[in-house]
């Protein structure tokens, strides 16, 4: 008999901070997609987003470790590649919003229409969950709790602290990375 062979998921993004959102969505592809191993994925240099500096991406990969290491089956992956194609190759499922699928099939990101549609070629299954009214087609929707469907890291960051996961919102209380950069920054300077 042939051993099952264990399915596995990628989550980029940001997580500048992990929100509650986030853990909503790893714990629904999870059990939707039926995977053994989940990663966040972080690029270095994530297309389309200045490079943030506070928190420094060290600091956010170790948020990001701790979160992880209370979740069996949930890692944490640091890539230099840029298009959503490329930092999943080797993963059976990819998750993401549907803002950023917006992003993953607009053309522009690519140089022309056939580079996109060859890197979209390379996708493996995509997981999308609707926001804000875009419910994309072609993908497999991802519904999540109604409550948590609008969280995000922009709203955390202006202030709505307990959007964060509790790993994140114990490490800006320590430092204030997200609500206060200015304190963050001077620490780091010291």
């Amino acid at each position: 008999m042939l051993a099952r062979m264990a399915r596995t998921g990628a989550y980029p993004g940001s997580f500048d901070p992990p929100t509650i959102a986030h853990l909503a969505v790893v714990d629904a592809v999870v059990a939707r997609a039926g995977l053994q191993r989940l990663d966040l994925v972080v690029s270095r240099d994530a297309l389309g987003k200045g490079t943030a500096s506070t928190p420094t991406l060290a600091d956010r990969i170790s948020v990001l470790e701790q979160v992880a290491a209370g979740r069996p089956g949930l890692g944490v992956r640091v890539t230099d590649a840029r298009l959503i194609a490329d930092v999943v190759d080797g993963y059976d499922v990819v998750v993401m919003g549907a803002d950023k699928w917006a992003q993953v099939v607009d053309p522009t990101w690519y140089g022309s229409i056939n580079a996109r549609d060859a890197a979209l070629a390379r996708l493996p299954e995509v997981y999308v969950v609707p926001r804000a009214g875009e419910r994309p087609s072609g993908v497999t929707l991802l519904e999540v709790d109604g409550e948590v469907a609008e969280v995000s890291s922009t709203l955390a960051r202006a202030g709505q602290l307990h959007l964060m996961v509790p790993e994140a919102a114990a490490f800006d209380a320590r430092t204030g990375a997200w609500s206060d950069p200015d304190r963050y920054r001077a620490e780091r300077a010291g």
